[in-house]
């Protein structure tokens, strides 16, 4: 028997889970591979500018870190997170909400697409019904997709959540609800105010736990900020946050906060299961770059750049996108979401762009359903302005052509 025979009698397939079986790989993965040659305009990745990486303050902290917590930084500990950054971000966030957020509240993750993970696998078995926008983040379809539950979706509009289609939803019945109430990814649109109340109201009383997902809420560049739905106002409230999009994406340093310590008790076990614990020498690095330095500076100087981009973004699209092309005009974050007419698939579309070296996200990935669906993303954080406008131009060009 040679070893090709052999390979082919003992075939991988026939030992995979249900749940990896089903879960496809990230296409925004295979989009970015695509769209690596230097050519190429990428409106795709949901990539942080670099200027805005704070590179020398990072290295003084790191030589701090070494300095002065010596071995204490590269040993084992505990699974929820150093204690002293879990107390800033309790802290930071009581500042910014009112909320009474303690350390004893956070956990702090492997980048907040752990904590996806980790809801998934204490939440969700085969069948259960969880709650997600239409459209929602890929990656949070991607993480839930592999215990197999039903997917309901809500449609999002301007506004925010579809009410009506929420209480259809959750009469349906649902475990989890999983929203994006600022700067949303994929659309970029920001629930209001009375929108966040209606549901919060419509939530109230039921036993689901409300995840917030709120990794662009300090990129806000335009309006005020606004509460949350759930936080601490509802029993299982669970928010999500990251300092990928605030201080640096390659450490990969994201938490949750939630009073239900129940539920906290089991992430933690989850945790501990897929990682012992989150990188101790990146928590004490960003711990002491946020002890020795202004966040909310840094952040001035991010949102600044974002909200000029945004509008280069936006004007490039009013000037060579066709009338028939309609698109939302974030307030803040790094995205903004285009709608082409009925009947255009952005899907096939994708291929036809590339060859104009330019590239988006086709609107497809974001749906938990699949479907034919004539939307993009579009990011607009990670290229210049003079390239930003040469790239929507051609983009213009592929979707004039395709009308």
């Amino acid at each position: 028997m040679t070893t090709t025979e052999t390979a082919t009698e003992f075939a991988i397939d026939e030992l995979l889970s249900d749940g990896i079986t089903n879960t496809p790989p990230s296409f925004v993965r295979a989009i970015l591979k695509a769209a690596s040659d230097p050519a190429i305009t990428s409106f795709a990745g949901g990539l942080p500018n670099p200027i805005s990486f704070p590179q020398e303050k990072l290295m003084e902290s790191m030589q701090r870190v070494v300095a002065e917590r010596g071995p204490e930084a590269f040993q084992y500990s505990m699974t929820a997170g150093i204690p002293e950054l879990r107390e800033w971000i309790a802290e930071r966030y009581n500042h910014r909400f009112g909320t009474d957020y303690t350390a004893d509240d956070v956990l702090v993750t492997t980048g907040s697409q752990q904590v996806l993970d980790l809801l998934g696998k204490v939440l969700l078995d085969k069948g259960d019904g969880v709650i997600v926008e239409k459209p929602t983040y890929l990656a949070a379809i991607q993480a839930f997709a592999l215990q197999q539950p039903v997917f309901r979706e809500v449609e999002l509009t301007e506004e925010g959540l579809n009410t009506d289609e929420l209480t259809v939803a959750l009469e349906a019945g649902a475990k989890m609800i999983y929203l994006i109430p600022n700067f949303q990814n994929p659309t970029g649109l920001t629930y209001t105010a009375e929108n966040r109340a209606k549901v919060r109201e419509i939530l109230a009383g039921r036993n689901i736990v409300v995840v917030e997902d709120d990794p662009y809420g300090e990129l806000r560049f335009e309006g005020e900020s606004l509460p949350y739905i759930g936080a601490t106002a509802l029993p299982h409230g669970v928010v999500m946050g990251s300092f990928s999009k605030t201080v640096t994406p390659g450490f990969r340093m994201g938490y949750l906060l939630t009073k239900d310590h129940e539920l906290l008790r089991r992430l933690n076990t989850a945790k501990e299961a897929a990682d012992l614990h989150t990188n101790v020498f990146s928590q004490f690095v960003v711990l002491d770059y946020l002890r020795h330095n202004d966040l909310d500076e840094h952040l001035v100087k991010i949102r600044d750049l974002y909200r000029d981009q945004a509008q280069a973004m936006t004007d490039a699209m009013a000037e060579f996108f066709p009338a028939e092309v309609s698109f939302t005009k974030p307030q803040g974050g790094m995205f903004l979401w285009a709608t082409l007419p009925a009947g255009i698939n952005t899907m096939d579309l994708f291929p036809k762009a590339l060859a104009r070296c330019v590239a988006f996200v086709p609107g497809e990935p974001f749906y938990a359903e699949p479907g034919s669906y004539s939307t993009m993303r579009l990011n607009f954080t990670n290229a210049d302005a003079d390239t930003i406008r040469d790239g929507i131009r051609r983009l213009g060009e592929v979707i004039a052509e395709a009308l």
